[in-house]
């Protein structure tokens, strides 16, 4: 029996708001592709729909409305349009489209539901049913949870398909023979016998006035896929190797200003008051502002801007509302919330075991991160005549950056240009939106003049919204009453701070929701005897966002070292225990069977060496990883780390490949070294010197097997490989030493 109070209710909200925008939801379905001249149309090209235009030296052009941040994204979905338009790869390219509601992101919006995606029935079809034609109506850019190539799957291979019908009608009708006689191949229509018709960029100048067919033409069955599935080059690569490429920080306009920044030291603080210690500002020094969470030095350079802020600015801060807060304290208050907090969200599968039998018990925690991009956080902002703002700067929502920069300026939406850049590393981090506040005050002081701000390194590690510190204790019920001991049933309660709940009230102003972060609470996939979750959102000052896996992050670290320690409790290979736990699901038993199997699971290691191995499925995909770790003088060093993955159809195998890769790294930068502390209401880590990350050096060796258990649902594969790692390495340190590391980072002394 399942207790969903409030789930119920954000269920209900979705399906109210959906069943109200159903209506406009028909209307704008049939303009799925977007009007021809929607996608940025120059001289010299065609617009196919709102997706693909071709030009006159043939080439096509992909509009990919999501950001590339490293993850492959322009390639991955630019495959898709090709794919069904039969072009050959050498011609196609990607570019950003105008913002629009045709490229809204649906699918983020449906991994917001409490469901994990094992669970059907009627209330979560009916809840992705309305939360699918809210996403619609809202018409939201986003990039995040890795929905990107899901959400683009079917909307991009139909604009493809509906492409290359224009092309086949144009080229008969130029050539004076039925449509039917004609196909596309390799990029160029040619008769069925072979003969060249024309190239796309032939047809420029004749296929403006042809009309779409009102029912799109099929698309293709995967055993025609000639793109998708390889591994084509990387669209971004050479640019990127060549130094062409323009990140938010290379963002170069004629008179920009720079501005560097100090925020207000402790959570929710603001400048009460400041002075400069000269009667007159240095040359160079052009103003110093008030900006929301601090003051901004504006100048000609960033160096010279920085200085200043440190020698020639006296800052009087308003403390926040927890000018105290520290670290020991926030561990005792969620303690107390583990003991007695009531749960916001209560969830019971099975039946509950009789009193008796053996309990096992064991508390885990994991501390707050920072995103910690490469690409330090930026914006630039130009306020034209006080009637007009534009904005360039990585970020994962030019939607909601919009809708800030319009507030903060004061001018309605339609007046405000987001031109997103490629990003640096995004993780979550770049939908914040706290850098265009800042960044459009210092050019509503400095009309007319764009104005880029840069934050140290030290300002992005102390003003983060952070991956939420986390405690959770496990539970096991073991029956001993006859013969072998047997696992009876399993409670888990859990206490984080929820993004979910904070995220709307910051960026937008919605009110707050006491609900925890939906990744958060996702059903293990094991057929547990009993089970049992209790979910706490503990409140409190320190902000907190979405981070790489987001939930799943410290849920899988709990979750799958509780199940390794069960295993040994019954006596149990850890590995064996899990695949009878999983009896009855073919695809996470592949997945699991794949890693053993590469892994050489139970083959001999050197002394104190050991492996261990975890699962997690999220984000509509299911990952497991062997990691393989030597330790010695109570230093962990990860040797090798074998992972099979199930998302589904795959676009492009090199890139699933290098995300499962990605994925492993950032985890396990995180499980060795990742932790935020806070003293004196402000955090006290500042760069990579105190948050170090995994070096080249010391990255394990690592193997990525593509399993394909026969589903046609497409999965994300950006978050998905960072899970496991945490509790894989975890579980091998307990294989080869006997110490069990119930905390993150892992550390031995």
């Amino acid at each position: 029996m399942r207790k969903w109070t409030r789930r119920t209710l954000m269920i209900g909200g979705f399906v109210g708001a959906g069943l109200l925008g159903v209506g406009f939801w028909f209307a704008r379905e049939r303009d799925r592709l977007g009007a021809r001249t929607l996608f940025n149309v120059r001289p010299g090209e065609a617009g196919l729909n709102g997706w693909v235009k071709i030009t006159r030296d043939d080439k096509v052009v992909v509009a990919v409305p999501r950001a590339e941040m490293g993850q492959g994204i322009h390639t991955a979905l630019a495959t898709l349009v090709a794919e069904e338009m039969d072009a050959r790869w050498d011609q196609v390219r990607a570019e950003d489209p105008p913002e629009h509601v045709v490229y809204r992101n649906v699918d983020i919006l449906l991994d917001g539901l409490p469901f994990s995606p094992e669970e059907t029935g009627t209330v979560v079809d009916v809840a992705h049913w309305a939360a699918s034609k809210l996403g619609g109506v809202l018409g939201v850019l986003a990039t995040g949870g890795s929905t990107a190539t899901r959400d683009a799957w079917l909307p991009m291979r139909t604009a493809g398909a509906v492409a290359r019908d224009l092309l086949l009608r144009a080229a008969a009708r130029q050539a004076g023979v039925p449509a039917g006689e004609l196909v596309v191949v390799d990029g160029e229509v040619r008769r069925r016998d072979g003969g060249r018709v024309a190239s796309f960029g032939e047809l420029v100048d004749s296929i403006g006035d042809l009309q779409p067919m009102r029912s799109a033409p099929p698309l293709k069955q995967p055993s025609e896929f000639k793109l998708i599935g390889k591994e084509l080059p990387r669209l971004d690569v050479s640019a990127k190797v060549a130094g062409s490429a323009t990140f938010g920080v290379d963002v170069r306009l004629p008179g920009l200003l720079f501005a560097a920044v100090r925020n207000a030291p402790t959570f929710g603080g603001e400048v009460k008051s400041f002075t400069l210690r000269q009667a007159a500002l240095p040359s160079g020094i052009e103003k110093v502002v008030a900006v929301p969470g601090g003051i901004a030095a504006i100048g000609a350079s960033w160096w010279q801007a920085d200085a200043f802020l440190d020698k020639g600015v006296e800052i009087e801060w308003r403390a926040g509302p927890e000018p105290r807060l520290d670290s020991a304290s926030l561990w005792e208050r969620y303690g107390a919330l583990l003991d007695k907090g009531d749960p916001a969200l209560t969830r019971t599968l099975g039946s509950e075991p009789k009193p008796g039998g053996r309990t096992l018990e064991a508390v885990y925690r994991a501390p707050y991160l920072a995103h910690a991009t490469m690409e330090p956080m930026n914006c630039t902002a130009l306020v034209a005549d006080g009637k007009k703002v534009e904005l360039w700067m990585p970020n994962q929502s030019p939607t909601l950056m919009r809708l800030v920069a319009a507030r903060t300026s004061d001018l309605p939406r339609a007046d405000v240009t987001v031109h997103t850049t490629l990003l640096g590393g995004g993780f979550g981090r770049r939908a914040e939106v706290d850098l265009v506040r800042q960044a459009v005050t210092c050019a509503m002081a400095m009309p007319g003049r764009p104005v880029q701000v840069l934050w140290s390194r030290e300002e992005d590690m102390r003003h983060d919204f952070y991956r939420p510190m986390a405690l959770a204790r496990w539970r096991a019920t073991i029956d001993t009453s006859g013969g072998a001991p047997r696992l009876a049933g399993v409670a888990k309660k859990q206490v984080a701070q929820s993004p979910t709940a904070q995220f709307p009230t910051r960026v937008i102003g919605l009110p707050s929701q006491a609900k925890p972060e939906g990744n958060a609470v996702e059903n293990p996939p094991y057929a547990f005897p009993y089970y049992k979750l209790e979910s706490v959102v503990a409140d409190g000052s320190v902000p907190v966002g979405f981070w790489r896996s987001v939930g799943h992050s410290h849920t899988a670290f709990f979750d799958e070292s509780f199940v390794d320690e069960m295993a040994h409790a019954l006596g149990k290979d850890p590995y064996a225990f899990r695949r009878e736990l999983l009896a009855g699901k073919p695809r996470f038993l592949e997945v699991l069977e794949t890693a053993a199997k590469e892994a050489g699971w139970g083959s001999a290691l050197p002394a104190g060496s050991g492996r261990g191995i975890a699962l997690r499925a999220s984000f509509g995909s299911i990952v497991a990883q062997v990691a393989e770790v030597a330790v010695a003088d109570d230093t962990i060093r990860v040797r090798r780390v074998v992972c099979a993955v199930d998302c589904g159809p795959v676009v492009n195998p090199a890139i699933v490949r290098a995300q499962m890769e990605s994925g492993i790294v950032y985890g396990l930068s995180a499980a060795l070294y990742g932790e935020i502390t806070l003293s004196q209401g402000a955090v006290e880590q500042s760069n990579f010197t105190d948050y170090d990350a995994v070096r080249l050096a010391d990255a394990p060796e690592m193997v990525v097997h593509l399993v394909d258990g026969g589903s046609n649902r497409i999965g994300g594969v950006g978050e998905p490989g960072t899970p496991p790692i945490a509790p894989a390495v975890a579980n091998a340190v307990f294989a080869a030493t006997g110490k069990r590391l119930r905390e993150l980072p892992l550390r031995l002394i």
